[in-house]
């Protein structure tokens, strides 16, 4: 009994001992590896003159603007398609021929009779022709020859153009205009930019996960052979754009009420004080100032420099076997 009570106070003391060893071992660890700041570091920067713009990022889809399915006007069986997808076609162009279902007897029946009758009863009993009926590209082609079908199939499909739908939010739908520019980035072709513009604003708004959108159709200036139905998209909607005016950076602009102002260094003295400035247009990065600096004007700005401590570099790392040796350790050997 007494041996089995000092054998649990011997197990408690070295569970606590091992949980101290840990925690003075993290301690140190974190403690070598802790950032060391080396202070403010002071620059001096000029105003400069660039081009800056503001845009509308939101997601949409590839689909066709007016995607129009060609159904059969007779029930019946197809005989020949002549067209694939992607294939371009015109209105008025021949997309396959078709059996009605008492063409479709007679014919089968006349094979058991020879080439000859057969090709009598091809002559006398015409085919029905399908017709495209708009200038569009096949992309889908949903049956097969020899497939039966019924006057609410669709055995072709065509997409006059296809275009992006982005789904803009309400609150920015009132920046967003008819004919401005648009960039279109593909999930699948990352590396892909392809220019764009506002094609169509929609007039009635969608919920779509308890947010208010509304439809907008980004029309590619050209149509990209990437481009297929139904891929993911990034589109980015030109709201604002300036060319060739002054910028400064953002982060050098304090704000006081409904003033701006920056730390203009004193050509004379090399203080700075804190000066007065017009803005205008800012992208979240750079901003445009209206009035109040040129580009001789210098503006101090200040940033913090952090570095990695000394220490934690030749700390011994104490959760390795045999800690880590040292660079010293190693010429002694």
């Amino acid at each position: 009994m007494i041996n089995s009570f000092i054998k649990k106070i011997h197990k408690k003391q070295i569970i606590i001992a091992a949980l101290i060893v840990c925690l003075l071992a993290g301690f140190i660890l974190i403690k070598g590896c802790k950032k060391k700041s080396s202070g403010a570091v002071i620059r001096e920067i000029n105003p400069v003159y660039g081009n800056i713009e503001t845009i509308i990022s939101t997601t949409g889809t590839v689909q066709p603007q007016n995607r129009l399915e060609v159904k059969p006007a007779i029930n019946g069986r197809i005989e020949e398609i002549l067209v694939k997808e992607g294939d371009k076609v015109k209105t008025g162009d021949l997309l396959a021929w078709m059996s009605s279902k008492e063409r479709a007897a007679l014919l089968d029946a006349a094979r058991t009779e020879g080439a000859e009758k057969l090709d009598y009863w091809k002559e006398a009993y015409k085919a029905t022709p399908l017709i495209a009926p708009i200038n569009g590209e096949v992309i889908v082609r949903g049956v097969e020859p020899g497939q039966t079908v019924t006057s609410s199939e669709a055995v072709i499909v065509l997409s006059d153009r296809l275009i992006v739908k982005a789904n803009v939010d309400e609150t920015d739908i009132s920046k967003v205009k008819v004919g401005q520019l648009a960039i279109i980035n593909l999930d699948a072709y990352s590396q892909t930019r392809v220019e764009a513009i506002v094609d169509h604003i929609a007039y009635e708004s969608k919920t779509v996960s308890n947010v208010t959108i509304y439809e907008v159709d980004i029309l590619p200036a050209k149509v990209p052979l990437i481009f297929r139905s139904g891929m993911s998209a990034n589109v980015d909607i030109v709201d604002n754009k300036k060319e060739n005016v002054l910028l400064i950076p953002l982060e050098v602009v304090i704000r006081k009420g409904n003033k701006n102002f920056v730390s203009l260094v004193k050509k004379n003295s090399r203080k700075a004080v804190e000066h007065p400035v017009e803005l205008g247009l800012s992208n979240g990065i750079s901003v445009e100032v209206v009035s109040g600096l040129t580009t001789e004007d210098k503006i101090k700005i200040s940033t913090q420099e952090y570095k990695f401590s000394k220490e934690s570099k030749i700390k011994k790392n104490p959760f390795m076997p045999f800690g880590r040796k040292s660079s010293k350790d190693k010429k002694k050997k």
